[in-house]
């Protein structure tokens, strides 16, 4: 085994996961994002307390974060459809290169090593930190969503990057739809039809990817611990609501400020990752 792990290091690693859990869905509540932009670190942190090689620390945080969303973001689509706002035209469009992309994160995954999914997360962290520190500043692109084929290839590119990052791909989305002219309740309704579509195959491919690999923590099923989703869920759902009514009392520029302030440092910490 690559970091000797065995049934005793539960021991340390079931409070953590419990403690993880309960941040991430207070996080996640206070800075109003999906828990995949908060849970990858916090399991990250986790991980390597208890020990588990640094080899394939970030494919099993990877994999287990898609574990974690995939019944989150089922639920949130299953509730914006309600609202009968979801442009399930752009949906159907865009679903089989958000699939395709999906594969080939996957694969790359599969056969990549943990500093490739640092060095993804560490750019698009910067990215998103940047976007959130600009704030929304009315930019356009046009009235409607084109026709052109490069909305396909951006749809391959955001089911590849969210597959690696472990995250339902919203953002990517909703700016998107934004920048040409939807409004925000359609771009956010729009967007969580995605969550399911890069979460659920997601989870499936890391647990093929991880099949058999040695290193593994007690209770894993590939790249995805069982364990650590089952003990993440729930007390996640504790705290959100205890972060969403923290977060009521911020305005919404002060919680921008708040998600890019900790984008900026999850992006910091894969970078000294890299380099240390």
């Amino acid at each position: 085994m690559l970091s000797g792990f065995d049934w005793t290091s539960l021991l340390l690693l079931v409070p953590l996961l419990i403690a993880a859990g309960f941040l991430t869905g207070f996080l996640a509540g206070l800075l109003g994002v999906g828990g995949g932009a908060v849970v990858v670190i916090v399991l990250y942190e986790a991980f390597r307390i208890a020990g588990v090689d640094e080899s394939i620390r970030m494919h099993l945080t990877t994999g287990t974060s898609l574990a974690i969303i995939a019944p989150t973001t089922l639920r949130s689509f299953q509730a914006h459809m309600k609202s009968g706002v979801v442009d399930m035209g752009f949906l159907r469009r865009l679903a089989p290169m958000i699939l395709i992309g999906v594969g080939i994160g996957i694969f790359c995954a599969g056969n990549s090593a943990g500093t490739v999914f640092k060095m993804v997360w560490a750019v698009m962290a910067s990215i998103l930190a940047a976007r959130m520190f600009l704030g929304d500043r009315g930019w356009r692109l046009g009235t409607d969503l084109p026709r052109s084929w490069w909305l396909e290839v951006y749809g391959i590119f955001v089911g590849f990057v969210s597959t690696m990052m472990s995250i339902g791909g919203g953002a990517y989305i909703t700016i998107l739809m934004l920048l040409y002219g939807r409004t925000v309740h359609q771009a956010v309704a729009t967007s969580s039809g995605f969550g399911p579509l890069i979460a659920v195959p997601g989870m499936l491919g890391f647990i093929w990817a991880g099949w058999g690999v040695p290193g593994l923590p007690p209770l894993s099923l590939g790249y995805v611990s069982v364990i650590g989703a089952l003990l993440t869920i729930p007390t996640g759902l504790l705290g959100a609501p205890i972060g969403a009514r923290i977060a009521h009392r911020f305005t919404k520029r002060q919680l921008e400020l708040a998600f890019g302030t900790f984008m900026t440092f999850v992006a910091v910490r894969f970078i000294l990752a890299l380099v240390w």
